[in-house]
């Protein structure tokens, strides 16, 4: 508790103070007076020794030296000074490299808990803690005081150029990233979807007041010679949302992921069982946050066929997409 908290205390409980030293007391005039200006003064210091501490960091700062606080990913402090730690390093590099080639935070994070990068403490990393990285121009070997830019002590851990490939997409409003995915990639069965007689689905579309209705129609309906044997229509929402609920629960199998796991060991010696069971894990819950693109890349890396008739949809999978995925999911950073 400040003295000037005391004193109010004091008044209010008909205290009076009285130094014994110092000749003064609160019941007099010039005792009051006096301890007025005790305390201004004690108020003026404090305030000095803060502009102080303040012109001493921003000074410290624009020399580039790093002031304390939370040590960043990929680096660690030696005698006050902030340097690179190479694993760490490579899992920051690791990040704006993802992030430089999907565009997306979300399928950044998904290839990163893949790929098993984790934060300092082992924690898995977050969408929040992508960005956090991709703005750290510590990365860059610079510090950073109230907008100001400085060249810092440290050594630089991002090459300049990929910094400027991951912040250009930055500068692209989220919104309108994921609109132009969407609109590059509507289909996500594009020439997998056959119907029962074997001919191929094609995609469609319509609009009712304002409104897109996606479907996938049989070719002999085009041509007017369909008949009853085949499904002629089918909501493009409805058969995407069955294939991809059954492609997910399938991925969870203890028989898909061993056979992933055998799939892809021909080609990563070190590949274990338990490694494809985090990987296919991991894709479940962040399937709903990928954009289109990527949803369809995966599709047609897992999937052979899709056919639809009345009695429902069978889902053939591409035994060498297995492998292919194992590979996807468990290739480690570049050293």
């Amino acid at each position: 508790m400040g003295f000037a908290k005391l004193v109010e205390v004091f008044d209010a409980h008909g205290v009076t103070f009285v130094s014994v030293t110092q000749s003064f007391n609160t019941t007099t005039s010039m005792g009051r007076l006096t301890l007025n200006i005790l305390l201004s003064f004690a108020q003026f210091e404090r305030e000095v020794i803060g502009e102080r501490i303040r012109d001493k960091v921003a000074a410290s700062k624009a020399r580039g030296m790093w002031m304390g606080g939370k040590v960043p990913l990929g680096y660690r402090v030696e005698n006050r000074k902030l340097i690179p730690d190479e694993d760490e390093a490579a899992r920051v590099r690791r990040v704006f490299t993802l992030f430089a080639e999907t565009g997306s935070g979300v399928e950044t994070v998904w290839w990163l808990r893949a790929e098993g990068i984790t934060a300092k403490a082992g924690r898995a990393l977050d969408k929040g803690d992508v960005y956090k990285i991709l703005n750290l121009r510590t990365y860059l070997g610079e510090v950073v005081h109230k907008g100001a830019i400085y060249p810092g002590e440290h050594e630089a851990i991002v090459p300049r150029d990929l910094w400027d490939r991951v912040h250009a997409i930055l500068q692209v409003s989220p919104r309108k990233g994921a609109a132009a995915n969407r609109q590059q990639e509507p289909a996500l069965l594009k020439g997998l979807i056959f119907g029962v007689d074997g001919r191929a689905l094609s995609p469609t579309h319509a609009r009712k007041r304002g409104r897109l209705y996606r479907y996938y129609v049989a070719q002999r309906a085009r041509k007017g010679d369909a008949d009853d044997s085949i499904v002629r229509r089918i909501s493009a929402v409805e058969i995407e949302g069955v294939v991809t609920a059954q492609l997910r629960a399938m991925l969870l199998q203890p028989e898909i992921v061993m056979g992933t796991w055998q799939a892809g060991r021909n080609h990563i010696p070190d590949l274990t069982e338990r490694k494809v069971r985090e990987a296919l894990s991991n894709l479940t819950p962040l399937w709903d946050e990928l954009f289109p693109a990527e949803q369809q890349r995966i599709v047609r890396l897992l999937v052979e066929r899709v056919t639809v008739g009345h009695d429902g949809a069978d889902i053939t999978l591409r035994v060498e997409g297995l492998a292919s995925l194992a590979r996807d999911l468990t290739m480690r950073p570049a050293a």
